[in-house]
């Protein structure tokens, strides 16, 4: 598989694409779907009334920030609370549809759902349990993306909890050279936490988990559960730098992220939500 031609995506339409098909076993057990968790207070109206702003709220207040209009939020079974809260889209400014988690392999699966759907969009991919700013990230990647013209275009964040997040290796012109999956140990000083990518990249994630597939089913595996550990966006990310795919970054040195999976860090985001708004 390689990088297929690159094409200019001037004026290109930029769809949302949101991953929410985790079950969030490391904060369990909840009275709803994480995406729906309440975290902070949002303003209704202009004398100051205000309401609960759950956490994939903030995602998408960004892509809207960035001019996107549409985007697609891709469920498992059962988390019927997300499209029961955001319905049409009406809450978030942003028009919303809603797909089904077939394969339960991992994140990379879970959006190529959307495949028939963004084909040829410009996609802006953002993790719905992570919080971060500035606000205005998407359009920086965006901005990034129509200056370069590069496939993908990474939105890195440093951090001190490296061996929780995709690790991302940068040569002196911002181009990604490299991925390290959860390492235990690093030099490296930056996480990629949401993307921007053409449809050169999704036609590459499109291939890369078709054969992966396929693959399975011939060694007969059929649930996560399985010995082999599950597929990460960062994984076809750097499958794709190594087929020629152009990865470039944007980094957020004086930004912050807080990525919600653990007890610990939803009791900071409760108490930092402010920062992020």
């Amino acid at each position: 598989m390689m990088a297929g031609r690159r094409r200019k995506t001037e004026g290109q339409e930029v769809i949302g694409l949101i991953p929410a098909g985790g079950s969030a076993t490391r904060i369990s057990p909840l009275p709803c779907s994480k995406e729906v968790f309440p975290v902070g207070f949002r303003k209704v109206d202009k004398d100051g009334s205000v309401r609960p702003k759950v956490v994939c709220h903030y995602l998408l207040e960004s892509m809207h920030l960035a001019g996107v209009r549409k985007a697609y939020i891709v469920l498992r079974q059962g988390k019927w609370d997300i499209p029961g809260y955001l319905g049409d889209g009406g809450i978030v400014s942003v028009d919303l549809a809603y797909l089904m988690m077939d394969l339960p392999f991992g994140v990379p699966f879970t959006i190529d759902q959307a495949f028939p759907f963004v084909r040829d969009a410009l996609v802006a991919f953002g993790f719905p349990d992570v919080l971060f700013r500035p606000r205005d990230a998407f359009l920086q990647l965006i901005a990034r993306q129509r200056a370069t013209n590069a496939d993908v275009i990474l939105g890195v964040f440093c951090t001190d909890s490296p061996q929780k997040a995709d690790m991302v290796k940068l040569d002196g012109k911002g181009r990604v050279v490299r991925i390290d999956i959860k390492p235990r140990k690093t030099h490296l000083r930056y996480a990629w936490i949401m993307a921007v990518w053409t449809p050169v990249f999704t036609e590459f994630l499109h291939e890369y988990v078709s054969v992966i597939h396929n693959r399975k089913v011939r060694k007969g595996v059929r649930s996560i559960s399985s010995p082999e550990r599950q597929l990460f966006i960062g994984d076809v990310v750097q499958a794709g730098i190594s087929k020629g795919v152009r990865v470039d970054a944007v980094a957020f040195t004086k930004g912050s992220f807080l990525d919600l999976g653990t007890p610990e860090d939803l009791m900071k985001a409760i108490r930092t939500c402010d920062q992020f708004t």
